[in-house]
């Protein structure tokens, strides 16, 4: 029976929830009430709008590195090699396997539905895109893991550039430089902004394997990473409760700044139709069936206590901004191990885009059909190879899959350029697919945590056994390790 204290209970911890969802709703309608006006907005002024939800998207850009890192250093090094391997193999097997299957989803629903033929061709939006190769692409993507320095490592990532030869082939010391074949140009190595992520969480993870190499001898500086996480957790928790605030703000400049809204509405159409039944197909049947089959469960409950990652998630349109909330829930509200949640998800947000790979599957094989190009079935295999090696390189920033679109678009034969066909409606998409890809690594660490616990609760009794004969308490129960009391106390309470 409802009485008060429980609706003021309910309202007090969804009440975050409740506001930031108001927050995106409400932030449309500022955004279209703002375009009322006679004159068109200035993009000054659009900057004027949305600059309180930008500010929130830099302090959450700022948690970024200081929470993965020592979160993953910690996580490593608090395992023993033996469960870490189990459990890094079950969260890699995971993700690829999902990954596909988003592609495969992707690919069936595009192919069969067509929603380019009815589209019409638009060159309102023109863009310059950078001539690159396949093979490139993907050896950048490993280059990346390993940094020659992790200080660069932090604003800087590598790619190889193609420099174009001019308009007339030429012979280059034996070497014949085509215009028109990219394989035969020179290239260069050249760092561009943006923080490389696969090669700090790579860094990351073999430092924590090293502590746990060293045992005793390493714990000291050990407890200085687990003490810098539970530092940035709290900072998190402030930063995350301006999130209704910045949300709002953040779409509804989003909104302001569309040229013509009206237009935009149209030009979703079938594409949009498209994305979104792959999308809700996967994250909300695909998704809780795997959780389902291994766990014996019914995903509802877990899913609905991680609705505010996801309208955090479509507000920023950031995976890794979002990080912050993901751990925060699934350790407060799903009762996840933090050794398993704080190792499983910072990888899960680099390498984990089902909702990404699956647009980027859908979007190659859209604009094929807008350029009147059927695909062989060879041409969609290669699609689904590059969207999913894509997916796994693409950025946890808003917008990134358009990057990677270029690589897809390559593989097929398709010109690089045709990107901004999807221009107009990729703002809004984006923060669908990037929900997606939040719930995506959020089962994936309830999974692993289901599939693991045996051996953490081995792990657990050995160190409570272990110190009990010395009459001291474990580390774990110390707060030395990430939770601040056994794993069994924890299952106790969730009962």
């Amino acid at each position: 029976m409802l009485n008060r204290e429980k609706v003021t209970g309910c309202l007090r911890s969804s009440g975050l929830t409740l506001a930031t969802l108001a927050g995106v709703i409400g932030g449309v309608i500022f955004g279209l009430s703002l375009r009322t006006r006679a004159e068109p907005w200035t993009d000054r002024e659009v900057m004027y709008v949305s600059y309180i939800g930008e500010l929130f998207l830099r302090m959450l850009k700022a948690l970024i590195l200081p929470l993965i890192v020592p979160s993953l250093i910690t996580a490593v090094g608090s395992l023993d090699m033996s469960l870490s391997g189990k459990v890094g193999l079950r969260a890699i097997v995971y993700y690829m396997g999902t990954t596909i299957l988003a592609v495969i989803l992707g690919i069936i629903l595009v192919v069969t539905i067509h929603p380019g033929e009815a589209r019409q061709r638009t060159e309102d939006v023109q863009s310059k895109a950078r001539d690159v190769t396949t093979p490139d692409t993907l050896m950048d993507l490993i280059r990346n893991m390993f940094p020659p320095n992790l200080i660069q490592a932090t604003m800087q990532q590598y790619r190889t550039s193609l420099i174009h030869p001019g308009e007339f082939s030429y012979n280059d010391s034996g070497q014949i430089r085509d215009p028109n074949d990219t394989y035969s140009w020179k290239t260069e190595g050249e760092w561009t902004n943006g923080s490389n992520i696969l090669g700090l969480v790579a860094f990351a993870i073999i430092f924590g394997i090293a502590l746990a190499k060293m045992g005793e001898k390493g714990k000291p500086l050990l407890d200085f990473f687990t003490c810098l996480s539970d530092a940035m957790m709290t900072i998190t928790t402030w930063v995350i409760n301006l999130a209704p605030i910045g949300v709002f703000f953040l779409i509804g400049g989003q909104v302001l700044g569309t040229n013509d809204f009206g237009k935009v509405l149209q030009q979703l159409g079938w594409y949009f139709s498209t994305v979104m039944l792959g999308l809700f197909i996967h994250g909300f049947i695909t998704l809780p069936i795997i959780l389902t089959v291994f766990t014996r469960s019914l995903p509802f409950r877990f899913i609905a206590n991680m609705t505010n990652a996801f309208t955090t998630a479509f507000g920023t349109g950031s995976s890794s901004a979002t990080l912050p909330v993901t751990i925060s829930l699934l350790e407060e509200k799903n009762n996840i191990d933090p050794r398993v949640c704080r190792f499983v998800l910072p990888i899960g947000a680099t390498i984990n885009m089902d909702g990404t790979a699956l647009y980027e599957a859908v979007a190659a094989i859209f604009i094929s059909q807008v350029n009147e190009r059927a695909l062989s079935i060879g041409q969609i295999l290669a699609v689904s190879i590059t969207a999913t090696a894509a997916s796994i390189g693409a950025a946890g920033i808003p917008q990134a899959g358009l990057v990677t679109m270029v690589m897809v678009l390559e593989t097929v034969g398709l010109p690089a350029k045709d990107v901004t066909i999807i221009l107009a409606v990729d703002w809004l998409l984006d923060r669908f697919r990037t929900a997606i890809n939040v719930l995506g690594d959020s089962i994936g660490a309830g999974l692993v945590y289901h599939l693991s616990r045996n051996e953490l609760d081995q792990m657990t009794k050995v160190t409570t056994t272990t110190t009990g004969t010395s009459g001291g308490r474990s580390k774990q129960q110390d707060g030395g390790c990430f939770e601040s009391v056994p794993l069994t106390e924890i299952e106790d309470n969730a009962k």
